[in-house]
C-alpha cells in the first residue's frame, strides 16, 4: 500500500509538470498563479468590509466597469460590471509589453526606449511596432491563456492590425495588475510599474492623459490610460511633452467597429503606498461626447470612490 501511495504522489507531480523541460520556470509559475487567483469575486457582490463604500457616481448615459481591489486586505471594494467588455484602446499596451517580456527576467536594452514611451506616454507608433513584430492578434490570445483572462478577446479577424479593438473588462485589467504585482519576475514588475509610476501628463498624440487616477488622487500612483473615438487630434492639445528618446508619429485610426460605438475613456493602475489598491475604471460615453467632457466625468467618478490608501489630489 505504501508503494502504491508513493506512485500516486509521483503521478500527481508528473501531471503538474506538464510543461516542456526546456521552458523557463517563469511561465509555468505564472500560469499556476493565474489558475488560482480570480479577477473578481464569483458573484456581483464585493467582499464584505467593515463599512460599505459610497456608491460610485456614474454619469447618466455612461456605461462603466469599476473594480477596486485592496491588496492589503484581499478584498474587492468595488465590483461594478466587472465582466462588461469595452474596446481596450491603449490598455492593450500592457498585454503587449507582458507578452514581449514573457519568460524573460530582463528587459532587452534595445527595446527599452520604445517600451518606455509606450508605457509612460501611451505612444501608438511604438505599440504598432511591437504588435506587428510579435503576431498581432496572437499576442492577446497568448496572454488570455497565460493570465486566465475571461472577458478579453483579440481584435476582429478582419482588423488584425487594430490593437485598440481588443476587448477588455475591468475585471480582467485587475487580473493583469495582480499578475504584474504578485507573480511577474521582479525585473519585469519593477520595469513596467516603474514606467507607470512615471506616467507623463501628455500622450505623444497630444491628448492630456491626466484624467481619472492622476487627477483624482495624490501620489503615489501608477497609471495606464486609454482613450479612443475622439479624433486623431485633440481640440485643445496638451503641450507638456514627454522627454523620451523616440519621435512618435500619429497613427491612422479606423472608424469604430459596429459593436463598439461611442467614445471610450479608461483609467487603470495602482494607488497608495506599496501599490496598495488596484483600480480599473473603464467607460464608454455617448457618441459625440467631447474629450474634455468625458475626462471631467471620469475624473469625478474616480473621486467618488473610496479607494484604500488614497489621498486627495493636490489642486
Amino acid at each position: 500500500m505504501r508503494a502504491l501511495a508513493v506512485l500516486a504522489v509521483l503521478g500527481l507531480l508528473a501531471g503538474c509538470a506538464g510543461e516542456p523541460a526546456a521552458r523557463s520556470a517563469v511561465a509555468p509559475r505564472a500560469e499556476r498563479w493565474a489558475a488560482r487567483v480570480p479577477s473578481a469575486p464569483p458573484t456581483a457582490t464585493p467582499t464584505p468590509s467593515p463599512s460599505a463604500p459610497p456608491a460610485p457616481a456614474i454619469p447618466a448615459k455612461v456605461t462603466a466597469g469599476i473594480v477596486v481591489f485592496d491588496r492589503q486586505t484581499g478584498a474587492f471594494v468595488y465590483n461594478v460590471n466587472p465582466a462588461h467588455r469595452f474596446r481596450s484602446a491603449s490598455l492593450v499596451k500592457l498585454l503587449i509589453v507582458l507578452d514581449l517580456l514573457w519568460g524573460k527576467d530582463t528587459v532587452p536594452a534595445a527595446d527599452r526606449p520604445q517600451l518606455d514611451i509606450m508605457l509612460r506616454s501611451s505612444d501608438d507608433a511604438a505599440a504598432t511596432r511591437f504588435w506587428k513584430r510579435n503576431g498581432q492578434r496572437d499576442i492577446v490570445a497568448r496572454m488570455m491563456k497565460r493570465l486566465g483572462l475571461t472577458d478579453s478577446a483579440p481584435p476582429p479577424a478582419d482588423k488584425p492590425g487594430f490593437w485598440g479593438y481588443t476587448a477588455l473588462s475591468a475585471g480582467d485589467m485587475v487580473r493583469v495588475y495582480r499578475y504584474l504585482l504578485d507573480a511577474a519576475p521582479a525585473p519585469v514588475r519593477d520595469y513596467v510599474l516603474g514606467n507607470l509610476h512615471e506616467s507623463t501628463r501628455c500622450g505623444t498624440d497630444n491628448y492630456d492623459q491626466s484624467f481619472g487616477i492622476p487627477s483624482a488622487v495624490g501620489k503615489p500612483w501608477a497609471a495606464k490610460q486609454g482613450w479612443s473615438g475622439f479624433g486623431d487630434r485633440p481640440a485643445t492639445p496638451c503641450t507638456v511633452t514627454a522627454a523620451l528618446p523616440l519621435e512618435a508619429s500619429a497613427p491612422a485610426h479606423a472608424p469604430n467597429a459596429p459593436d463598439m460605438l461611442g467614445e471610450v475613456l479608461h483609467t487603470t493602475g495602482t494607488v497608495g503606498a506599496g501599490d496598495r489598491a488596484i483600480v480599473a475604471v473603464l467607460s464608454v460615453h455617448p457618441d459625440g461626447t467631447s474629450f474634455a467632457t468625458a475626462a471631467k466625468a471620469l475624473t469625478a467618478l474616480v473621486r467618488s470612490l473610496a479607494i484604500p490608501g488614497a489621498t486627495p489630489a493636490t489642486p
